[in-house]
């Protein structure tokens, strides 16, 4: 006869002999089936697939964050320094601006009158929505177009 393992003791009857060997094939069925999913490589791979996409999802939602505070904070520095730059304007040049600018309006609304007489429809309401952003980004609108003038008068005043 063999002798049992050391690290489990005999059983004493048919009953706890019984329980020893389901024990054993559980564990058995246990270790088969870890065995078995070591293995399964289209598995493992789809597993890692999954583990790297969700990294790639979350940095990419982090990437987005930061871009937006980024923008935010350009925007900001941007509209600033547009302030100063106006701020810094002679007053004559403020004045030939508002001139023009009020010249412009009238040139504006004359070919508004023309195009709303001779534009196809669509065209109109494309037309009309992109004059609705305009005016509801009035401030930045003027902003840039200062900056404009001081980039404009500082290149001529080079030139000169």
């Amino acid at each position: 006869m063999t002798q049992p393992p050391h690290d489990e003791p005999t059983a004493a009857g048919p009953e706890e002999l019984r329980e020893q060997v389901e024990r054993t094939r559980t564990e058995l069925g246990e270790t088969v089936e870890a065995l078995a999913a070591k293995t399964d490589v289209k598995a493992r791979a789809q597993e890692k697939a999954a583990e790297v996409k969700e990294q790639a999802t979350a940095k990419a939602g982090e990437l987005k964050e930061q871009a937006a505070l980024k923008a935010g904070e350009l925007k900001g520095k941007a509209a600033d320094l547009a302030h100063q730059a106006q701020d810094r304007l002679p007053d004559p040049v403020k004045d030939k601006a508002v001139q023009a600018a009020g010249h412009a309006r009238a040139k504006a609304a004359q070919a508004g009158q023309l195009w709303e007489e001779k534009a196809p429809e669509p065209v109109r309401e494309k037309t009309a929505h992109g004059a609705r952003l305009a005016r509801d980004n009035r401030k930045a609108l003027l902003a840039a177009a200062g900056a404009a003038v001081v980039v404009w008068l500082a290149c001529r005043r080079r030139k000169g």
